[in-house]
């Protein structure tokens, strides 16, 4: 057994800084106004399925903070940061348990190169997004997080329902992995409510928790064993049975996993099709998410580290950086278009109004 440091603890030994903390309530806030549409441009979470490796993820990191800044009035980029990983039976947990990808399950040091990995993203003014798996964990790195996600395996649970109403920032709720998009409506609704429930206080004892409910929880189509709900026509059925239980209608959608029928070439289809529904008046669509890496592909994990190739997803394949880098490009210009075509009249109007 290893005892582990309080979340109070560890957060005054790795402290958010106030320019770190000030950025990522920013960051937030940005979210939450493209959630509401007061923030025309659109949510894109990119990066690798998993975090395996500090350094090829820090690498990555400066390349996309680069990149959107060039696409910024179009996109608001966020990085994939997921350092734990649900398992549908077994296999490695992700890099927070197993940071040494050795199985020595050194899991204080993966809580602490997490938190620091959190540190280095913030510090380079680059928001992050994560998948929030185990509720024990969460609160060692919450207040680095800018954008949550449950899963399409915990969008059931009743704990993690709990979990999203406490979190302060945007999260989104995964449909299931058969495809059915009711647990993540039931869990929108179930999120955005008050509860009381039982947690860890952050001095480290069991409590009483009320939670606030999280007004700002959202679904994500991440597609469904037996098929996508990526299409004009499975968006609009969910956007109806969003309407039908009385809540926003807003969504997310994942151009990976069953959207992409896990191969990650796919990807660039599903996302250039998601771009053509939104230029075609879809608003409702209010971000994406793509799976990314240095390089394409993935990799078996093979318990020894020396065998790895750097810069290669060891979970699900993943785009590589430059077929990233030309999508998004692709994206960013083919939504400047629009807006340029849509202004076109009123700014005639105007001009012929400023000559008079």
């Amino acid at each position: 057994m290893e005892l582990l440091p309080s979340y109070k603890e560890l957060k005054s030994r790795m402290p958010t800084i106030s320019q770190y903390g000030h950025f990522i309530e920013e960051s937030r806030q940005t979210v939450r106004r493209i959630l509401n549409g007061t923030d025309p441009r659109l949510l894109l979470i990119v990066g690798p399925c998993s975090i395996h490796d500090p350094a090829s993820a820090k690498e990555f990191a400066i390349q996309l903070k680069s990149l959107a800044e060039s696409v910024s009035s179009q996109f608001f980029i966020l990085m994939r940061v997921y350092c734990e990983k649900p398992r549908t039976a077994t296999g490695w947990k992700g890099f927070l348990y197993d940071p040494l990808l050795n199985g020595s399950n050194r899991l204080l040091l993966g809580i602490e190169q997490t938190r620091q990995l959190l540190l280095d993203l913030a510090q380079l003014n680059l928001p992050a997004a994560t998948e929030f798996l185990d509720p024990l964990t969460a609160f060692y790195y919450d207040d680095l997080i800018t954008w949550g996600s449950i899963g399409a395996r915990t969008a059931s649970s009743q704990t993690h329902r709990q979990l999203a109403s406490m979190l302060q920032m945007p999260v989104g709720f995964k449909n299931g992995v058969a495809g059915n998009i009711s647990a993540a409506i039931n869990g929108v609704l179930a999120a955005s409510q008050p509860h009381t429930h039982m947690a860890l206080h952050e001095n480290g004892w069991p409590a009483a928790i009320q939670t606030p409910g999280n007004p700002d929880a959202h679904i994500v189509l991440r597609g469904g064993e037996s098929k996508p709900n990526y299409d004009p026509s499975s968006v609009s059925e969910a956007l109806a049975r969003l309407a039908l239980t009385n809540l926003p209608k807003r969504l997310l959608i994942d151009c990976s996993h069953n959207n992409s029928n896990k191969k990650h070439e796919r990807q660039p289809a599903v996302f250039q099709s998601i771009v053509h529904q939104i230029i075609e008046g879809n608003a409702n669509i209010r971000g994406l998410m793509l799976e990314s890496h240095l390089y394409g592909g993935n990799q078996p994990f093979l318990n020894d580290p020396n065998q790895l190739t750097y810069g290669v997803s060891i979970t699900d394949s993943c785009l590589d950086w430059d077929s990233t880098s030309h999508l998004i490009q692709w994206g960013f210009h083919q939504l400047v278009e629009h807006t340029t075509l849509q202004c076109q009249p009123a700014c005639s109007s105007e001009s012929i109004l400023s000559r008079l």
